[in-house]
């Protein structure tokens, strides 16, 4: 797949099939992005899970944080990632690992490692990098899903 540009219709079907997100990268730090858009996905409806083992056993946003995708104790279905982009492989290698595997990853903003996507799109895992989740969502989600703007998982 051609990582360059997305149609609108494949990230709208991301973000309307998506119920549970693990937030990779998660911050407790109301500063660092990955806290914003965590707070923006419970805000739309979304079950997030942050993901952060130095922070493990704590809470975000009232959420527990877990040590890494496996502790998860439910299905996730989109992994959404806040690290470098060096660690982008690692992390489909764990996504893999998963039973049930998640459908989609999303890489935020400057993240992108096209043999990481070629392999987790190999196994059938949809992959979205070097995008703002929060900036794609009034775009496309709620362009394609209109009355969506109260959340779609209510």
């Amino acid at each position: 797949m051609n990582h360059d540009t997305y149609l609108n219709s494949y990230l709208a079907d991301i973000l309307a099939t998506a119920k549970n997100v693990a937030v990779v990268g998660a911050s407790p730090d109301d500063k660092r992005p990955s806290h914003w858009i965590s707070g923006f996905l419970l805000g739309k409806g979304y079950h997030v899970f942050p993901v952060n083992p130095l922070h493990r056993g704590e809470t975000i946003l009232g959420q527990q944080v877990y040590g890494s995708l496996a502790e998860i104790p439910e299905p996730v279905h989109l992994v959404d990632v806040f690290r470098r982009t060096e660690c982008l492989s690692e992390i489909v290698d764990e996504v893999l690992a998963m039973s049930p595997r998640p459908f989609a990853i999303w890489c935020q903003l400057g993240i992108r490692d096209d043999a990481a996507a070629e392999k987790a799109e190999a196994a059938g895992i949809r992959m979205v990098m070097n995008r703002a989740l929060v900036s794609e969502y009034p775009l496309v989600y709620e362009r394609l899903h209109p009355g969506s703007a109260q959340g779609h998982a209510a």
